[in-house]
């Protein structure tokens, strides 16, 4: 059964500026905390020059060596955009199969809340039983990247 996970944040700028800022923005500048066993992005690899076409892929490495496959499924300019995740390496590859992610930016006030969601799809008998301890950990880290946007 697929997990639904989330988090937002207010930050003080347009919907249209929020996303042209978020989208392009290299990974490994936004996802540069740990959370638990959740670690920090590295690098991306085969990516292509500009980030914003549905279809477009890049792989995603980690600091301690995992790797995700994350392709553009969604770019509905300043709304939102969202990808999946598929063949995952390193010690999450035993517990999520793939997940899908989306960035969606709202009007707030004079603002704009940006909200962060994945839904994962557990892997094997132990993705299940491990995914509230997993989701615990994906809040914090969701919460220190939407903190190192604003």
């Amino acid at each position: 059964m697929p997990v639904h996970l989330s988090e937002s944040r207010t930050v003080p700028v347009p919907p249209a500026d929020a996303f042209a800022r978020t989208m392009p923005m290299p990974l490994a500048e936004l996802f540069i905390s740990r959370s638990g066993p959740i670690p920090p992005i590295k690098e991306t690899r085969e990516q292509p020059a500009t980030w914003d076409t549905v279809g477009q892929s890049r792989l995603i490495v980690l600091t301690d060596g995992g790797t995700m496959r994350e392709t553009l499924t969604v770019v509905d300019r300043p709304h939102s955009f969202g990808y999946d995740i598929t063949d995952l390496t390193g010690a999450f590859k035993l517990l999520v199969g793939s997940a899908s992610g989306l960035w969606a930016f709202e009007p707030d006030g004079a603002g704009t809340r940006i909200t962060w969601s994945w839904t994962i799809h557990p892997r094997g008998p132990i993705g299940p039983l491990a995914m509230p301890v997993f989701a615990r950990f994906w809040h914090g880290y969701a919460r220190k990247a939407l903190a190192q946007l604003e």
